[in-house]
């Protein structure tokens, strides 16, 4: 697999897809979503996942966002190990705040764990603020924190 940036392509996630974002899924977060999670994701009207691939069609990282009315939220985002830190992650928020501005959206929201450093100070990095934080919200007992991009 190459790493340069200049080969990653973002699209539409499909179900041909799958394997690759399962993979990733599953060594991102204790409790992973399920093949039929995405699925439904593939198929909701408010919902747009997408993926970065790269030269070879191989799933580099994923982010699937929804748009309700003028509300953006994503819902889950991760990048293979092999790409964290390189700009995969950034590429795909940066394109659903595109997706969404374009589409008419007010902001973005979503929720990160606390310990997830690199994800926070990414957001921070791109615009997003801290709006609150959902106790308990993660299987471990871990706080979720609340942020928003407004545009």
């Amino acid at each position: 697999m190459d790493n340069r940036l200049e080969e990653i392509t973002i699209c539409p996630m499909s179900e041909s897809d799958l394997d690759g974002v399962l993979a990733i899924e599953i060594n991102s977060f204790p409790r992973p979503w399920t093949r039929t999670h995405f699925l439904a994701e593939l198929e909701a009207p408010h919902s747009f996942p997408l993926v970065a691939l790269d030269a070879e069609n191989n799933v580099m990282g994923y982010i699937c966002p929804m748009l309700v009315l003028d509300e953006g939220h994503i819902l889950d985002v991760a990048v293979h190990s092999n790409y964290r830190g390189k700009g995969v992650g950034r590429m795909l928020v940066e394109r659903v705040l595109y997706d969404c501005s374009e589409k008419g959206a007010e902001f973005v929201s979503l929720e990160v764990r606390l310990s997830n450093e690199s994800a926070i100070g990414l957001y921070r990095q791109l615009g997003f603020v801290e709006t609150g934080r959902r106790k308990a919200y993660y299987e471990n007992g871990e706080d979720a924190l609340l942020m928003e991009y407004i545009y």
